[in-house]
């Protein structure tokens, strides 16, 4: 045991590098106008104030004026492209122009699984709180048979990858300050769903305060900021500030596939995707589909002054959502999904200390819970704040030859967000089982149908047994045809 002197000069040594921390920060703050946040601080508890401090020190404090100035005293002004033109995506079949590449994509593709040079990153933040679930949305069960959650369904996934390749596939796996805990404990109480953890790695997304309208950062207790995520675009600087970024260039990783965590039917690690991507040297690539309609909620691949990039649904001028082809179609109907590949070697030079490749801020107002000056809580009935977020998809026009590859909304978007209606359990439900009979029919399986052409049966197809319809095509099946009503797993 250590002398009780020695312990008794420790806790002096801590607490004097504890106050002259917050001294530090509070000159800091004071020189640029937020000395408000530390109102409470000397009332506080030990555990209070290491708290505060902590999250006072996560803080870029050297960046925080501009923000306020340009994002939350005042409103930023959307500057549009001056000419904006509809992206060309590859198809996602072959056409007669592309099939020698394709051919070639699909092998390289396979290529680098084999080799150990993709990684998977999963954003997993968000709580299930839409869905009227308590715990991070990844809990959350989604299969119309075993009631798979979420987190099991990508890892089933990316354990039949890596068996196929004969090499583990890496997993990055994004959480938050509120569900890293439990996402953790989730996984270690399901025993990883069969991936060996060396070959998993959580790291928290980072946060940012809410201001007040008049850009003051709000405190959500007495001694914690109001804080919350700063988007996914903030993923790829918590990549590196966790020291992810240092771990997949140890393992030789090259290449991320990034997908969020509310899309249960995912194609989690694409070859043919994953091949265009890498053979065209492009940096950051997207998924996208067609749209459901011109104004349909999803981000629009445009190419703005001769950059791809993603305008948003409430961005984009009605004119442009609703022009239309001669045929017909919509003339910008290139939907974004948040599907990527995106180069590790990217990511390291946009993140780089000092770095110029900078993703904008999106301002957001919301009703924002807050301490006042007397340190009562305050609930606010009305609009009282700005979250400010980056989204990942502002960072491709600022990667070198971007392309966007063409994938069907049946195949793989079907996003579990609402409790009920569009995008719910039961509309994902719904569309497992349509995957899954078109896949069974594909491979010879006679399918029944209702009058509606719905299939009369349930359906469920686990990753391990086919992660395609191709590979299902290879499976010995013993059924060839199944019955009305029935209720069918294939694992």
């Amino acid at each position: 045991m250590r002398p009780t002197g020695a312990l008794a000069f420790d806790q002096i040594l801590r607490s004097i590098t504890r106050i002259m921390s917050i001294e530090t920060s509070r000159d800091r703050l004071n020189s640029i106008g937020q000395s408000q946040v530390l109102r409470f601080y000397d009332s506080l508890d030990d555990a209070g104030k290491a708290q505060l401090s902590a999250q006072i020190a996560a803080l870029d404090l050297d960046q925080l004026p501009a923000l306020v100035d340009g994002y939350v005293r005042n409103k930023p002004r959307i500057e549009l492209p001056a000419d904006i033109q509809p992206a060309k995506a590859f198809p996602r079949a072959a056409d007669v122009a592309h099939r020698e590449l394709y051919q070639k994509a699909l092998a390289r593709g396979y290529e680098l699984l084999r080799l150990g040079k993709v990684a998977a990153f999963l954003v997993a933040g968000g709580q299930g709180t839409r869905l009227g679930y308590d715990g991070p949305k990844g809990e959350y069960p989604v299969t119309p048979i075993k009631n798979k959650p979420l987190f099991q369904v990508f890892a089933e996934q990316l354990l039949a990858h890596g068996r196929d390749a004969g090499k583990p596939i890496p997993w990055y796996i994004m959480t938050s300050d509120i569900n890293d805990a439990p996402t953790q404990a989730f996984f270690k109480k399901n025993n990883y769903f069969g991936y060996d953890p060396k070959h998993i790695r959580f790291f928290q997304q980072g946060m940012m305060p809410a201001f007040s309208m008049d850009g003051k950062i709000l405190l959500g207790a007495k001694d914690s900021l109001a804080l919350s995520p700063d988007g996914h675009g903030g993923s790829l600087r918590a990549l590196r500030k966790s020291g992810a970024l240092d771990d997949m260039k140890a393992r030789g990783v090259e290449h991320l596939s990034y997908f969020q965590v509310d899309n249960p039917i995912v194609h989690t690690l694409d070859p043919l995707f994953l091949g265009l991507h890498d053979l065209s040297g492009s940096e950051m690539s997207s998924k996208t589909i067609g749209k459901a309609n011109a104004l349909e909620k999803v981000g629009n691949f445009c190419i703005g002054d001769g950059q791809l990039q993603v305008i948003e649904y409430s961005d984009l001028p009605d004119e442009l959502a609703k022009r239309t082809n001669p045929d017909g179609c919509l003339a910008f109907n290139a939907g974004s999904i948040a599907i990527h590949a995106i180069r590790v070697g990217f990511i390291d030079r946009l993140t780089a200390p000092g770095s110029d490749l900078k993703l904008i801020w999106h301002r957001a107002e919301k009703k924002v819970p807050f301490v006042d000056n007397a340190g009562n809580t305050v609930k606010p009935e009305a609009v009282n704040a700005v979250k400010l977020e980056q989204f990942v998809f502002d960072a491709i026009p600022l990667g070198k030859e971007p392309i966007v590859y063409t994938t069907a909304r049946e195949e793989e978007f079907s996003p579990v967000k609402n409790a009920e209606g569009t995008d719910s359990p039961a509309t994902c439900k719904r569309d497992q089982i349509r995957r899954a009979a078109r896949w069974l029919e594909a491979a010879g399986v006679i399918i029944p149908r209702k009058a509606d052409g719905e299939p009369d049966c349930t359906i469920e197809i686990s990753p391990l047994f086919a992660t395609s319809a191709e590979q299902l095509k290879t499976r010995n099946l013993q059924i060839k045809a199944i019955d009305p009503g029935a209720s069918i797993y294939f694992g």
